[in-house]
């Protein structure tokens, strides 16, 4: 079986499976499976640069292997006492391969090779190293949960080695320090609400704070009430479950900058009095998916030992219906001071997002980015794979422009005022809805940003349809809880 994921099996009651990848600078002869890159276009610099590709194509043609993009073709190969299978990764033209054609290819690749014990990777080391061991990692990834006895026919393959040349290696290891987080943030959004709920949630990343020598501080109801946190204690009033507020530091001696990450973290989302349908409610589980992934990123950056400040700040609270629950027409008031109307609770999110922003803010950070699946208009304006950045317009297209590039789609959106007008309130100095359904997401974001302290530069990502792929797997994304966009965070923190 291949093994559990890094870091969550540490703090979780159950972990994705994913195989053990590693990078090597010297070629093995141990393997089950040689994996080599195939394309459909064919000429002398391809064969000089790949030779274990070159020698084993005739085979692999022989056997209609074609080299399209997405291709994954295995076929056995004796060799007088040794005995292996070749794997031909399709990567499409040649000439036009680029590190998210090997990022997904070989995610595609990894998840494809069940029943095998270790597979070598050869000749992605003359492509791009990096991006080949990552797309190992993140697409073997599989999350079994809590079922018995899995057929070893559906799990991955256990091991993975990668040929680097030795100047590659460091890059290499940095990119599955990224990936290991990547599925620590997706083993969050997995776990049951049963499992993972706000006290829970704190306590785990207690020990995740000891593990990776973070500062962490964490407020319980009664901390909450004591400071005035009124977004997080309503969102969970409904639920035997008491919301928390949980911050991770990481601070190196020599950071110049800092960042701060605030998260949503509604471990299970009903809706409140305002109820959702009970279709696909199931999937409420991963509305915690913005938490998940900016806890995910500030442990990248203690492990990267990156040079910049990180603070996460997360709101964790369950969303539920109850005698004690909070009611559409409550005003309520925030950390900071400022009231909103509420006209809907299953507009729960921006409440809890408002209170550590203006936490947040009270340190004054150089950037201050939230991350949160806030809004289906999200999905309706952009679909299930693009987030939507919005905010101080150059970070928003910083953020997005990074995200393209790490293969997390991203696209920057405005910040209309006619909207920011929409979310005022006549009986408070806010609304958490607005009574046209155009624009939802942003006229959220505009929400937000009036629990932003200027002139903090600040950005928000809602990540509604890309945080849990309620579809098949593709490329390196397996169903369920996907880790965006924490590679984009951990990009902009190493450049910023």
């Amino acid at each position: 079986m291949a093994g559990p994921s890094a870091i969550g099996c540490r703090v979780l009651p159950a972990s994705g499976a994913h195989t053990k990848v590693t990078v090597t600078s010297k070629f093995s002869k141990h393997y089950e499976a040689l994996v080599v890159p195939f394309f459909t276009d064919y000429d002398e610099e391809w064969a000089e640069r790949m030779p274990h590709a070159d020698r084993l194509r005739p085979m692999l043609l022989a056997m209609g292997a074609t080299g399209r993009y997405g291709e994954v073709v295995r076929i056995p190969i004796s060799e007088g006492d040794d005995s292996y299978f070749a794997v031909a990764v399709g990567l499409g033209s040649f000439h036009d391969c680029t590190a998210e054609t090997v990022r997904r290819a070989c995610g595609l690749m990894a998840r494809s090779l069940t029943g095998v014990d270790t597979a070598f990777m050869v000749d992605f080391e003359t492509l791009d190293p990096t991006t080949a061991v990552a797309g190992a990692l993140l697409g073997s990834y599989k999350y079994f949960g809590f079922k018995h006895d899995v057929p070893a026919a559906t799990q991955p393959v256990k091991r993975i080695k990668v040929l680097c040349r030795k100047e590659d290696k460091a890059a290499c290891q940095r990119a599955l320090v990224v990936a290991e987080s990547v599925n620590f943030a997706r083993d969050l959004v997995n776990t049951p609400s049963s499992h993972l709920y706000p006290e829970t949630y704190a306590t785990a990343l207690s020990t995740i704070a000891q593990d990776y020598d973070l500062g962490f501080q964490c407020w319980d109801e009664t901390k909450l009430k004591e400071q005035g946190f009124g977004g997080i204690l309503a969102v969970g009033s409904g639920s035997a479950r008491k919301p928390r507020l949980v911050q991770l530091r990481y601070q190196p001696a020599d950071a110049k900058k800092h960042v701060s990450l605030v998260g949503k973290g509604i471990t299970f989302d009903t809706g409140g009095i305002s109820i959702k349908p009970a279709a696909n409610m199931e999937n409420m589980i991963s509305d915690m998916g913005g938490s998940a992934a900016v806890v995910a990123t500030v442990v990248a950056a203690a492990r990267l030992q990156l040079p910049v400040a990180v603070t996460a700040t997360v709101a964790l609270a369950e969303n539920m219906p109850g005698g004690a629950a909070y009611r559409p027409g409550d005003v309520i008031t925030h950390y900071g001071e400022k009231t909103t109307e509420i006209l809907n609770t299953d507009a729960e999110g921006r409440l809890v997002l408002a209170d550590a922003l203006a936490f947040a803010s009270e340190k004054e950070p150089d950037v201050l980015i939230d991350v949160a699946t806030l809004t289906g208009a999200q999905i309706v304006a952009l679909g299930d794979r693009t987030s939507g950045v919005m905010g101080d317009a150059e970070l928003a297209k910083q953020l997005a422009h990074i995200g393209r590039e790490v293969d997390e789609p991203a696209w920057a959106m405005p910040l209309p005022e006619e909207l920011a007008e929409a979310v005022k309130s006549p009986v408070a100095d806010l609304r958490n809805a607005t009574p046209k359904r155009h624009g939802g997401m942003l006229s959220a974001a505009c929400f937000l940003r009036e629990f932003v302290r200027p002139p903090i530069q600040w950005a928000h990502v809602d990540i509604a349809g890309p945080a849990f792929n309620t579809s098949t797997p593709h490329g390196f994304t397996p169903a369920r809880g996907t880790g965006v966009p924490v590679r984009t965070l951990v990009e902009f923190l190493s450049n910023i």
